[in-house]
C-alpha cells in the first residue's frame, strides 16, 4: 500500500490497482474493462483465453474483503463495450451483483460504455466527494482521480500497471487483466502531470518512484 494525500483527503494507493479512502469508506477502480476477451472474438480480432471477468472480480472480492467499503466507485470502461455487459456469464454476474449487494455502488461513465444500466447502482458522468472529483478522463479541473490511460511503469527486470500521482491529481492504472496501457513518459502523460510526480508500481506490494526518470 502507498499512503498518499490529495486535497486534505488521506487516501491508500492499493497493490492490486485501487484507491481506498478510509475517511469515506470508499473503494475507487477504473477501467474493468469486463468482456475484453468476448468484444474481441465477436469482432474477429485475436482470440483470448475468456477467462479476465473472474481475474478481474477475484480481485475485486480481494480488495473488498480487506477494506469492506460501505461504497465502491467505478471509474468508467467497466465493460469493454456496452454489447459484452450483455453477454457477461452467469456465473460472474451473479459474482458481481453479489460484490454489489449492500454497498453504495457507483458506474462512471466510460468512453467504452455508458455503465451497465441492468446492473443496478448509480450511473453518472463524474462525482464530487468531499473536495475531490471523480471522472473517467482527467481535466484541469482539479483535484481529481481519474482513470482512461491505463499507466504503466518499468524498472530494471520488472514491468506493471501504474498509478500517477502528483499534488493534483491521481491517474489509476487499468484494474482488468487483458488490458494494455501507456507507459509512465508518453507524452500524453507527462503534459498532464507535475515535474515531481510519482509513479506507483502496482503487483506485490507497491513501488513508488519518480514519475520521469
Amino acid at each position: 500500500m502507498h499512503a498518499f494525500t490529495l486535497a486534505h483527503a488521506h487516501l491508500q494507493a492499493l497493490p492490486s490497482g485501487g484507491v481506498y479512502w478510509p475517511d469515506q469508506s470508499l473503494l475507487t477502480v477504473s477501467d474493468l474493462h469486463f468482456g475484453k476477451s468476448e468484444r474481441l472474438a465477436r469482432r474477429g480480432g485475436t482470440l483470448l483465453p475468456p477467462y479476465e471477468n473472474r481475474a478481474t472480480l477475484q480481485k475485486l472480492d480481494a480488495d473488498i474483503e480487506s477494506t469492506k467499503p460501505a461504497r465502491v466507485l467505478c471509474l468508467g470502461d467497466s465493460f469493454d463495450d456496452l454489447t459484452a455487459a450483455d453477454h457477461i456469464e452467469d456465473q460472474d454476474y451473479l459474482w458481481l451483483t453479489r460484490l454489489m449487494a449492500g454497498r453504495q455502488w457507483t458506474w462512471i461513465a466510460g468512453n467504452h460504455d455508458a455503465g451497465p444500466v441492468e446492473l443496478g447502482g448509480s450511473h453518472l458522468a463524474e462525482t464530487h466527494i468531499a473536495g475531490l472529483a471523480f471522472r473517467h478522463i482527467a481535466t484541469a479541473q482539479t483535484p481529481e482521480i481519474s482513470g482512461h490511460y491505463h499507466p504503466k511503469a518499468r524498472l530494471p527486470g520488472r514491468s506493471a500497471p501504474a498509478f500517477l500521482i502528483d499534488g493534483h491529481r491521481a491517474i489509476l492504472p487499468a484494474y482488468g487483466a487483458y488490458t494494455g496501457g501507456l507507459w509512465c513518459d508518453h507524452p500524453d502523460l507527462t503534459a498532464l502531470m507535475q515535474p515531481k510526480a510519482l509513479a506507483v508500481l502496482t503487483g506485490a506490494r507497491c513501488l513508488a518512484i519518480p514519475m520521469r526518470v
